[in-house]
């Protein structure tokens, strides 16, 4: 294992989680940004996207989630209507190193911010244009 000029998460206990962590640090030339994302790191991202403003926020979020992690984010309205927040798509989509309860964390909190802020999924749902005006 070649030593990274960073420090990077802790491994999981063995057989919680599938990352790949190691294979991914042992691999030359692989995506190691998101191993930046340490245990105080993500408590510090999942503060902030449970506490998101706007729409805006938001998808200023995903996009520094990808330049600065490499981590990609699908956010959409489900296949049938829209009734609840569950209606919301939300997809971190899987990548080596990336921890399965990261995974599950992050949708988890940008809905906690949607659920205090309504506006946030009001604006989600209308980009397509749903609620303009015939």
């Amino acid at each position: 294992m070649t030593p990274l000029p960073f420090p990077v998460r802790t491994e999981c206990p063995p057989g919680a989680c599938v990352c790949g962590r190691d294979a991914l640090i042992a691999q030359p030339g692989g995506d190691v940004r998101i191993l930046r994302l340490t245990r105080d790191e993500e408590k510090r991202l999942l503060h902030r996207l449970e506490n998101l403003a706007d729409l805006a926020d938001l998808r200023r979020m995903e996009s520094r989630l990808f330049e600065q992690l490499g981590v990609r984010l699908s956010i959409a309205a489900g296949a049938n209507e829209v009734r609840t927040l569950r209606g919301i798509t939300i997809l971190v989509h899987e990548q080596p190193g990336l921890c399965r309860k990261t995974r599950q964390a992050i949708p988890a909190a940008i809905k906690k911010s949607m659920d205090q802020r309504p506006q946030i999924a009001w604006d989600l749902l209308d980009e397509d244009g749903l609620f303009a005006s015939a």
